[in-house]
Protein backbone atom coordinates (compact mmCIF):
# COMPACT_ATOMS: atom_id res chain seq x y z
CA UNK A 1 0.00 0.00 0.00
CA UNK A 2 1.47 3.31 -0.80
CA UNK A 3 1.86 5.79 1.55
CA UNK A 4 3.60 9.68 1.00
CA UNK A 5 3.39 11.46 5.10
CA UNK A 6 4.91 14.26 2.76
CA UNK A 7 1.80 14.81 0.30
CA UNK A 8 0.35 16.87 2.20
CA UNK A 9 -2.92 17.33 -0.52
CA UNK A 10 -3.76 13.60 0.29
CA UNK A 11 -4.63 14.30 3.77
CA UNK A 12 -8.70 15.01 5.06
CA UNK A 13 -10.49 15.01 7.95
CA UNK A 14 -9.65 15.23 11.94
CA UNK A 15 -9.77 11.65 13.45
CA UNK A 16 -10.06 10.92 17.21
CA UNK A 17 -8.71 7.51 18.42
CA UNK A 18 -11.89 6.33 20.49
CA UNK A 19 -10.27 4.08 23.33
CA UNK A 20 -12.38 1.30 25.14
CA UNK A 21 -11.55 -0.87 27.87
CA UNK A 22 -13.42 -3.99 28.38
CA UNK A 23 -16.11 -2.84 26.12
CA UNK A 24 -16.37 0.73 27.68
CA UNK A 25 -15.59 3.89 26.16
CA UNK A 26 -13.38 6.28 27.92
CA UNK A 27 -14.95 9.78 28.69
CA UNK A 28 -11.70 11.36 27.04
CA UNK A 29 -13.29 10.19 23.87
CA UNK A 30 -16.32 12.60 24.11
CA UNK A 31 -14.16 15.65 25.18
CA UNK A 32 -11.67 14.66 21.76
CA UNK A 33 -14.51 14.57 19.56
CA UNK A 34 -16.31 17.72 20.31
CA UNK A 35 -12.66 19.41 20.45
CA UNK A 36 -12.09 17.62 16.73
CA UNK A 37 -15.91 18.83 15.98
CA UNK A 38 -14.29 22.54 16.35
CA UNK A 39 -11.73 22.05 14.45
CA UNK A 40 -13.22 20.23 11.55
CA UNK A 41 -15.58 23.10 11.12
CA UNK A 42 -12.80 25.22 10.64
CA UNK A 43 -11.11 22.89 8.31
CA UNK A 44 -14.16 22.14 6.43
CA UNK A 45 -13.43 18.73 6.73
CA UNK A 46 -15.43 15.85 8.72
CA UNK A 47 -14.70 14.51 12.00
CA UNK A 48 -14.12 10.64 12.16
CA UNK A 49 -13.78 8.45 15.18
CA UNK A 50 -11.86 4.97 15.22
CA UNK A 51 -12.74 2.37 17.66
CA UNK A 52 -10.61 -0.71 17.82
CA UNK A 53 -12.18 -3.90 19.66
CA UNK A 54 -13.84 -7.64 19.64
CA UNK A 55 -16.93 -6.11 19.69
CA UNK A 56 -18.10 -2.62 18.96
CA UNK A 57 -21.84 -2.46 18.68
CA UNK A 58 -23.13 0.59 20.19
CA UNK A 59 -20.20 2.53 20.59
CA UNK A 60 -20.26 4.17 17.03
CA UNK A 61 -23.77 6.30 18.10
CA UNK A 62 -22.38 7.03 21.73
CA UNK A 63 -19.00 8.53 19.71
CA UNK A 64 -21.22 10.52 17.09
CA UNK A 65 -23.13 11.48 19.54
CA UNK A 66 -20.95 14.31 20.84
CA UNK A 67 -20.03 15.18 16.76
CA UNK A 68 -18.36 12.53 15.09
CA UNK A 69 -19.72 12.14 11.25
CA UNK A 70 -18.49 8.85 10.63
CA UNK A 71 -16.92 6.00 12.93
CA UNK A 72 -14.32 3.46 11.40
CA UNK A 73 -14.70 0.43 13.24
CA UNK A 74 -12.35 -2.49 13.33
CA UNK A 75 -12.87 -5.77 15.31
CA UNK A 76 -10.67 -8.58 15.35
CA UNK A 77 -10.45 -11.11 18.27
CA UNK A 78 -7.13 -10.02 18.52
CA UNK A 79 -8.29 -7.01 19.67
CA UNK A 80 -9.93 -7.05 22.85
CA UNK A 81 -7.60 -5.99 25.12
CA UNK A 82 -5.53 -3.90 23.94
CA UNK A 83 -1.55 -4.43 23.22
CA UNK A 84 0.87 -2.12 21.89
CA UNK A 85 1.76 -4.53 18.70
CA UNK A 86 -1.45 -5.01 17.86
CA UNK A 87 -3.11 -2.16 18.10
CA UNK A 88 -0.31 -0.26 16.61
CA UNK A 89 -0.49 -2.41 13.38
CA UNK A 90 -4.10 -2.06 12.85
CA UNK A 91 -4.30 1.98 13.83
CA UNK A 92 -1.35 2.69 10.98
CA UNK A 93 -3.31 -0.02 8.75
CA UNK A 94 -6.38 2.22 8.49
CA UNK A 95 -4.04 5.94 8.93
CA UNK A 96 -2.17 4.80 5.92
CA UNK A 97 -5.31 3.67 4.08
CA UNK A 98 -7.77 6.90 4.50
CA UNK A 99 -5.04 9.42 5.29
CA UNK A 100 -6.30 12.06 8.22
CA UNK A 101 -5.30 15.31 8.22
CA UNK A 102 -5.40 15.06 12.21
CA UNK A 103 -5.26 12.16 14.47
CA UNK A 104 -5.99 12.63 18.15
CA UNK A 105 -5.30 10.81 20.83
CA UNK A 106 -6.15 10.92 24.66
CA UNK A 107 -3.32 11.24 26.84
CA UNK A 108 -4.19 7.83 29.20
CA UNK A 109 -1.68 4.80 29.93
CA UNK A 110 -2.84 3.27 26.70
CA UNK A 111 -2.76 6.46 24.62
CA UNK A 112 0.57 7.38 25.51
CA UNK A 113 2.26 4.31 25.00
CA UNK A 114 0.23 3.80 21.10
CA UNK A 115 0.26 7.63 20.06
CA UNK A 116 4.45 7.82 19.71
CA UNK A 117 4.55 3.85 18.16
CA UNK A 118 2.51 4.57 15.35
CA UNK A 119 3.72 8.17 14.89
CA UNK A 120 7.10 6.80 14.32
CA UNK A 121 5.92 4.14 12.22
CA UNK A 122 3.96 6.83 9.89
CA UNK A 123 7.52 9.13 10.17
CA UNK A 124 5.33 11.94 11.29
CA UNK A 125 5.24 14.07 14.56
CA UNK A 126 3.91 13.63 18.09
CA UNK A 127 2.69 16.32 19.94
CA UNK A 128 2.48 14.83 23.79
CA UNK A 129 0.10 16.14 26.39
CA UNK A 130 -1.43 19.27 24.87
CA UNK A 131 -3.73 21.32 26.63
CA UNK A 132 -5.00 23.44 24.07
CA UNK A 133 -5.11 23.02 20.23
CA UNK A 134 -6.20 25.41 17.49
CA UNK A 135 -6.26 26.34 13.60
CA UNK A 136 -7.54 29.25 13.02
CA UNK A 137 -4.65 32.03 13.25
CA UNK A 138 -6.91 34.76 14.64
CA UNK A 139 -7.96 32.45 17.56
CA UNK A 140 -4.36 31.44 18.50
CA UNK A 141 -3.59 34.88 18.67
CA UNK A 142 -6.43 35.65 21.42
CA UNK A 143 -5.26 32.63 23.35
CA UNK A 144 -1.84 34.04 23.22
CA UNK A 145 -3.13 37.28 24.52
CA UNK A 146 -4.70 35.84 28.17
CA UNK A 147 -1.86 32.78 28.11
CA UNK A 148 1.47 34.67 27.14
CA UNK A 149 3.68 37.64 27.38
CA UNK A 150 4.17 37.92 23.66
CA UNK A 151 3.70 41.18 22.24
CA UNK A 152 1.27 39.93 19.67
CA UNK A 153 1.07 43.33 18.20
CA UNK A 154 4.82 43.14 16.92
CA UNK A 155 4.80 39.46 15.54
CA UNK A 156 4.59 38.32 12.06
CA UNK A 157 1.23 36.14 11.49
CA UNK A 158 0.83 34.17 8.97
CA UNK A 159 -3.67 34.08 8.50
CA UNK A 160 -3.74 31.74 5.85
CA UNK A 161 -2.01 28.96 7.82
CA UNK A 162 -4.07 26.03 8.38
CA UNK A 163 -1.81 23.99 10.38
CA UNK A 164 -2.60 22.60 13.60
CA UNK A 165 -1.21 24.29 16.82
CA UNK A 166 -0.45 22.20 19.28
CA UNK A 167 0.39 23.78 22.98
CA UNK A 168 1.61 21.77 25.84
CA UNK A 169 3.26 22.94 28.94
CA UNK A 170 6.98 22.20 28.86
CA UNK A 171 9.87 22.56 31.37
CA UNK A 172 8.31 21.27 34.34
CA UNK A 173 5.43 23.84 33.23
CA UNK A 174 7.39 26.76 34.18
CA UNK A 175 6.82 27.73 29.82
CA UNK A 176 4.37 26.93 27.33
CA UNK A 177 5.00 25.56 23.97
CA UNK A 178 3.48 25.73 20.91
CA UNK A 179 4.51 22.83 18.42
CA UNK A 180 3.54 22.46 14.79
CA UNK A 181 3.98 19.87 12.47
CA UNK A 182 4.38 21.64 8.95
CA UNK A 183 5.72 19.31 6.38
CA UNK A 184 3.93 15.94 7.68
CA UNK A 185 1.13 14.13 8.02
CA UNK A 186 -1.09 13.22 9.68
CA UNK A 187 -0.76 15.79 12.42
CA UNK A 188 -0.86 13.90 15.98
CA UNK A 189 -1.65 15.03 19.20
CA UNK A 190 -1.71 13.51 22.64
CA UNK A 191 -4.19 15.54 24.32
CA UNK A 192 -4.12 15.34 28.71
CA UNK A 193 -7.71 14.25 29.97
CA UNK A 194 -10.15 17.00 31.53
CA UNK A 195 -8.79 19.98 29.49
CA UNK A 196 -11.34 19.53 26.64
CA UNK A 197 -14.99 20.69 27.24
CA UNK A 198 -17.45 18.12 26.31
CA UNK A 199 -20.53 19.34 23.71
CA UNK A 200 -24.01 18.51 25.17
CA UNK A 201 -25.02 15.09 23.29
CA UNK A 202 -26.72 14.93 20.11
CA UNK A 203 -29.15 11.81 19.70
CA UNK A 204 -29.97 13.28 15.96
CA UNK A 205 -26.23 13.16 15.31
CA UNK A 206 -25.88 10.03 17.10
CA UNK A 207 -28.60 8.56 14.54
CA UNK A 208 -27.08 9.84 11.34
CA UNK A 209 -24.14 8.33 11.68
CA UNK A 210 -21.63 6.92 9.34
CA UNK A 211 -20.39 3.54 10.23
CA UNK A 212 -17.53 2.21 8.71
CA UNK A 213 -16.00 -1.59 9.19
CA UNK A 214 -12.26 -1.76 8.25
CA UNK A 215 -10.88 -5.05 7.18
CA UNK A 216 -8.44 -5.79 10.02
CA UNK A 217 -5.53 -7.95 8.78
CA UNK A 218 -3.94 -9.57 11.96
CA UNK A 219 -2.34 -12.64 13.13
CA UNK A 220 -0.59 -13.94 16.04
CA UNK A 221 2.65 -13.25 14.55
CA UNK A 222 2.22 -9.74 14.72
CA UNK A 223 2.27 -9.83 18.50
CA UNK A 224 4.85 -10.39 20.32
CA UNK A 225 2.85 -10.07 23.77
CA UNK A 226 -0.09 -11.91 24.74
CA UNK A 227 -2.00 -10.93 27.52
CA UNK A 228 -2.88 -13.36 30.28
CA UNK A 229 -4.84 -11.48 33.07
CA UNK A 230 -6.26 -8.47 33.53
CA UNK A 231 -5.78 -7.51 37.24
CA UNK A 232 -7.29 -4.52 38.37
CA UNK A 233 -5.36 -2.86 41.47
CA UNK A 234 -8.15 -1.80 44.18
CA UNK A 235 -6.21 1.72 44.97
CA UNK A 236 -8.51 4.90 45.47
CA UNK A 237 -7.76 7.46 43.33
CA UNK A 238 -9.01 11.35 43.64
CA UNK A 239 -11.31 12.09 41.03
CA UNK A 240 -10.73 15.75 40.13
CA UNK A 241 -11.74 15.53 36.62
CA UNK A 242 -15.22 14.59 37.05
CA UNK A 243 -15.52 16.76 40.39
CA UNK A 244 -18.43 20.11 40.94
CA UNK A 245 -16.81 20.62 43.97
CA UNK A 246 -13.02 20.84 44.36
CA UNK A 247 -11.08 22.85 47.78
CA UNK A 248 -7.63 22.71 47.32
CA UNK A 249 -4.34 23.30 49.78
CA UNK A 250 -1.19 24.85 48.50
CA UNK A 251 2.20 25.81 50.31
CA UNK A 252 0.09 27.97 53.05
CA UNK A 253 -0.21 25.25 54.87
CA UNK A 254 3.38 24.75 54.93
CA UNK A 255 3.23 26.30 59.01
CA UNK A 256 1.40 22.86 59.74
CA UNK A 257 0.38 20.53 57.05
CA UNK A 258 -1.19 18.33 59.08
CA UNK A 259 -3.95 20.76 60.60
CA UNK A 260 -4.16 22.39 56.83
CA UNK A 261 -5.21 19.22 54.89
CA UNK A 262 -7.14 18.28 57.96
CA UNK A 263 -9.57 21.73 57.26
CA UNK A 264 -9.12 21.64 54.10
CA UNK A 265 -10.75 17.72 53.54
CA UNK A 266 -13.08 19.08 56.83
CA UNK A 267 -14.47 21.72 53.96
CA UNK A 268 -14.49 19.57 51.13
CA UNK A 269 -16.63 16.68 53.17
CA UNK A 270 -18.77 19.64 53.83
CA UNK A 271 -19.82 20.57 50.77
CA UNK A 272 -19.58 17.49 49.01
CA UNK A 273 -16.42 17.77 47.25
CA UNK A 274 -12.85 16.47 46.77
CA UNK A 275 -9.55 17.48 48.42
CA UNK A 276 -7.00 18.65 45.73
CA UNK A 277 -4.09 20.78 45.72
CA UNK A 278 -0.63 22.59 44.10
CA UNK A 279 2.37 21.00 43.12
CA UNK A 280 4.01 22.55 45.58
CA UNK A 281 2.36 20.37 48.02
CA UNK A 282 2.79 17.60 46.24
CA UNK A 283 6.35 18.24 45.56
CA UNK A 284 6.53 18.53 49.17
CA UNK A 285 5.21 15.03 49.71
CA UNK A 286 1.96 16.39 51.67
CA UNK A 287 -0.28 14.96 48.87
CA UNK A 288 -0.10 12.36 46.38
CA UNK A 289 0.32 13.32 42.79
CA UNK A 290 -3.16 12.11 42.16
CA UNK A 291 -4.63 15.41 44.03
CA UNK A 292 -2.84 17.90 41.90
CA UNK A 293 -4.27 20.76 40.05
CA UNK A 294 -2.32 22.53 37.28
CA UNK A 295 -0.37 22.89 33.64
CA UNK A 296 1.59 19.28 35.35
CA UNK A 297 -1.36 17.89 37.06
CA UNK A 298 -4.79 17.54 36.40
CA UNK A 299 -6.72 20.90 34.48
CA UNK A 300 -10.38 20.75 36.07
CA UNK A 301 -13.86 22.60 35.38
CA UNK A 302 -16.04 22.43 38.41
CA UNK A 303 -18.45 24.16 39.39
CA UNK A 304 -16.87 25.69 42.35
CA UNK A 305 -13.06 25.77 43.32
CA UNK A 306 -11.80 26.85 46.97
CA UNK A 307 -8.06 27.84 46.91
CA UNK A 308 -6.09 27.52 50.24
CA UNK A 309 -3.24 29.49 50.86
CA UNK A 310 -2.35 28.62 46.98
CA UNK A 311 -0.40 31.59 45.60
CA UNK A 312 -1.74 31.40 42.14
CA UNK A 313 1.36 30.99 39.84
CA UNK A 314 0.40 30.45 35.85
CA UNK A 315 1.14 26.67 36.22
CA UNK A 316 -1.69 26.48 38.74
CA UNK A 317 -4.14 28.74 37.05
CA UNK A 318 -3.91 27.04 33.75
CA UNK A 319 -5.14 24.03 35.51
CA UNK A 320 -8.35 25.56 36.76
CA UNK A 321 -9.40 29.01 35.68
CA UNK A 322 -12.05 27.67 33.61
CA UNK A 323 -13.72 26.90 36.81
CA UNK A 324 -17.60 28.18 37.33
CA UNK A 325 -16.87 29.87 40.38
CA UNK A 326 -13.43 30.74 42.15
CA UNK A 327 -13.21 31.37 45.70
CA UNK A 328 -9.76 32.25 46.91
CA UNK A 329 -8.31 32.13 50.89
CA UNK A 330 -4.47 33.77 50.66
CA UNK A 331 -3.25 35.90 53.62
CA UNK A 332 -1.39 37.85 51.20
CA UNK A 333 -3.64 40.68 49.50
CA UNK A 334 -1.38 40.62 46.34
CA UNK A 335 -1.58 37.10 45.31
CA UNK A 336 -2.09 36.64 41.85
CA UNK A 337 -5.23 33.72 42.58
CA UNK A 338 -7.23 36.58 43.51
CA UNK A 339 -7.02 38.02 39.84
CA UNK A 340 -8.97 35.42 38.56
CA UNK A 341 -11.27 34.86 41.36
CA UNK A 342 -15.03 35.39 41.36
CA UNK A 343 -14.71 35.92 45.90
CA UNK A 344 -11.52 36.82 47.76
CA UNK A 345 -11.25 36.19 51.44
CA UNK A 346 -7.75 37.99 52.51
CA UNK A 347 -7.08 35.95 55.78
CA UNK A 348 -5.19 33.36 57.43
CA UNK A 349 -6.57 30.32 56.14
CA UNK A 350 -6.34 28.09 59.60
CA UNK A 351 -8.84 30.91 61.16
CA UNK A 352 -10.69 31.47 57.63
CA UNK A 353 -11.69 27.85 57.48
CA UNK A 354 -13.12 26.52 60.38
CA UNK A 355 -15.77 29.67 60.01
CA UNK A 356 -16.67 28.32 56.16
CA UNK A 357 -16.50 24.80 57.61
CA UNK A 358 -19.26 25.76 60.58
CA UNK A 359 -21.25 27.84 57.81
CA UNK A 360 -21.39 25.12 55.30
CA UNK A 361 -22.24 22.31 58.03
CA UNK A 362 -24.93 24.95 59.00
CA UNK A 363 -26.35 25.03 55.64
CA UNK A 364 -26.62 21.22 55.21
CA UNK A 365 -28.38 21.02 58.62
CA UNK A 366 -30.76 23.24 57.51
CA UNK A 367 -30.05 26.07 60.40
CA UNK A 368 -29.82 29.72 60.33
CA UNK A 369 -25.63 31.02 60.05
Amino acid sequence: MSYDCKDLTAFHGVWVFCEQRQGKLMPTNFELVSEARKLADELGTEVVGLVLGSDCSGMPQEIAGYGADKVIVCEHPLLKDYTTDAYAKVVCDVIIDKKPEVFLIGATNIGRDLGPRCAARLHTGLTADCTHLDIDTKKYIEFLRKNSTIDIDKAKWNYEDKGLKMTRPAFGGHLMATIICPRFRPQMSTVRPGVMKRAPFDQAKADAVVVEKFNVELAESDMKVKVLEIVKEAKKLVDLIGADIIVSVGHGISSNVEEGIKLGQELADALGGVLGSSRAVVDAGWLSADHQVGQTGKTVHPKLYIALGISGAIQHKAGMQDSECIIAVNKNSAAPIFEIADYGICGDLFSVVPMMVEAANAVKEGKAF
